[in-house]
């Protein structure tokens, strides 16, 4: 197998040109097969071949005449036993083409080449010790020796090994020269290939580029028409638009024209309706303001006669409140001095009564004092009772039954002030028990008995919670000052008002 191998790499030295087309007329061969020691070559025509053998390794060479393969594929190994394995090659020129299959066999044998239809069948005869013998069907006008056609001679029965050698040497020697000559044939036709295809080129180059030069100055004439139309259509569009701007230019003067004269029109009519209705609103308006002076006239003169009526009304309720208030006064007056009448004959019997019992208590007084006097003698080791702190005041007064006619409270800058008013001085004491502060108006009487109400002052900001007055026993009046927390006092007495003064908390 390495022998086979090493000879189709010598075989393939011969220069092969692959052909670019496969003309119609081609016989195409599509399938090499092998089936023990026989192969078949398979193609579209009847074949048309030489064939010639080798040695070392055996081998059989077919070339096919206006060959080539199609789905063959170049090197096919078998190792049957028989055939080592099949190469295939295609080469020549595009006008004779020839398919070559190379046939590598194990040991030297005869083969037998038959056609069949168009198909090609090489069989290995028996006995395979000899040259293999090469047999072909040339076509007609071909076959001969010196045309390539390889013609082994049978060695005779019994010849001596000197003749097969040279016989081998000859058939080499004939297989080298068939080989140099297909190589100096596919040389020649590869340089003329060659040469025809450079002049083809050179001539292509000069058609392509005379091509070139007649499209280039064909596109620059059409360039220059596309600027010359372009430049037209821009001229064309130009116009156009000059054409339509002036016709909307026109247009819109119309339209302004129309729209001036139409405004002029309004405005004209607008005055018009603006005079009218200015002299219709003038009209209007001189009529209201003669109604509006009429009713005016009318109006002031109704309330001239409502003011004389009113003013008669008031002056005639003046004069009659004038003789009432005189005769009210009058009749004040008149009360007045018959109270005061009652007054001094009260006070006077009130006097008389309270000088008997002014006499009355200082000698039951005195009458006290003196049974204390003995008790205490009687009893030196026993303390006196302390007295409760008083003060008095009102020094010298008459002897007429007072009159108390108002007890108030008042809220001052720094303090609150509870103040009693009599109708003439009074002799008074204040006394103090805890939170409670008792004035007591000597030889006085209370007439009106709001005086004897209550005053709730819990709710102002004073040391003062109630203030309350009461008649007391006898011929006095008691004011009794509840306080929210003890505090000092000052009392004060002008004529006849009494006044006490608390200062407020927390000063």
């Amino acid at each position: 197998m390495r022998g086979f191998a090493v000879s189709l790499l010598g075989l393939w030295l011969v220069p092969l040109v692959a052909l670019a087309q496969q003309p119609a007329d081609f016989n195409t061969i599509t399938s090499v097969t092998v089936s023990g020691g026989t192969v078949e070559i398979t193609g579209s025509k009847k074949p048309d071949f030489n064939s010639f053998t080798m040695t070392d390794p055996p081998r059989l060479v077919i070339d096919v005449s206006g060959a080539v393969f199609q789905g063959v594929s170049e090197e096919q190994p078998v190792g049957n036993g028989t055939v080592t394995g099949i190469r295939t090659q295609a080469y020549g020129t595009e006008s004779s083409s020839i398919a070559r299959i190379l046939i590598g066999y194990e040991r030297e044998v005869e083969t037998d080449i038959q056609t069949s239809g168009t198909k090609l069948v090489v069989k290995v005869l028996g006995g395979g010790g000899g040259t293999a013998v090469a047999q072909a069907t040339p076509a007609e006008g071909q076959g001969t020796p010196a045309q390539g056609t390889a013609v082994a001679a049978n060695t005779p029965a019994g010849a001596n090994a000197q003749d097969a050698a040279r016989a081998a040497a000859s058939d080499r020697e004939a297989q080298e020269k068939a080989v140099k000559a297909a190589a100096d044939a596919a040389r020649a036709e590869r340089e003329s290939q060659e040469k025809a295809a450079a002049e083809a080129a050179a001539r292509a180059k000069a058609d392509s580029d005379a091509e070139a030069k007649r499209q280039e100055e064909a596109r620059l004439a059409a360039q220059r028409q596309d600027e010359e139309r372009r430049k037209s259509e821009e001229a064309a569009v130009a116009e156009r638009k000059r054409q339509e701007e002036e016709a909307q230019a026109a247009t819109k003067r119309a339209e302004d024209e129309r729209r001036t004269t139409a405004q002029a029109a309004a405005d004209q009519k607008r005055q018009k309706e603006e005079a009218a209705k200015a002299a219709a609103d003038q009209k209007r308006a001189d009529a209201q303001a003669a109604a509006q002076a009429a009713a005016d006239e009318k109006r002031a003169a109704a309330e001239e006669r409502q003011a004389a009526a009113k003013t008669a009304a008031e002056q005639k309720r003046t004069a009659a409140q004038a003789a009432a208030d005189q005769k009210r006064q009058k009749e004040e007056e008149r009360r007045a001095a018959a109270q005061a009448r009652r007054e001094e004959q009260q006070s006077a019997r009130e006097s008389a009564a309270e000088a008997k019992r002014q006499q009355a208590a200082e000698a039951r007084e005195r009458r006290q004092q003196a049974v204390a006097a003995r008790e205490s003698r009687a009893r030196p080791s026993q303390g006196s009772a302390a007295a409760e702190p008083r003060e008095s005041g009102g020094g010298a007064v008459s002897s007429r039954r007072k009159t108390m006619t108002l007890v108030g409270f008042q809220q001052q800058p720094d303090s609150s002030r509870v103040f009693v008013r009599t109708n003439e001085p009074v002799r008074y004491s204040v006394s103090t028990s805890g939170n409670q502060v008792v004035l007591e108006l000597e030889n006085t009487r209370v007439v009106e008995s709001n005086n004897t109400l209550p005053l709730d002052t819990h709710f102002f900001p004073s040391a003062v919670s109630r203030v309350e007055a009461f008649s007391g026993a006898g011929s006095s009046v008691r004011v009794v000052i509840q306080l929210k927390q003890g505090v000092r006092y000052e009392t004060r007495q002008e004529g006849g008002l009494i006044t006490l003064d608390f200062p407020r908390p927390g000063r």
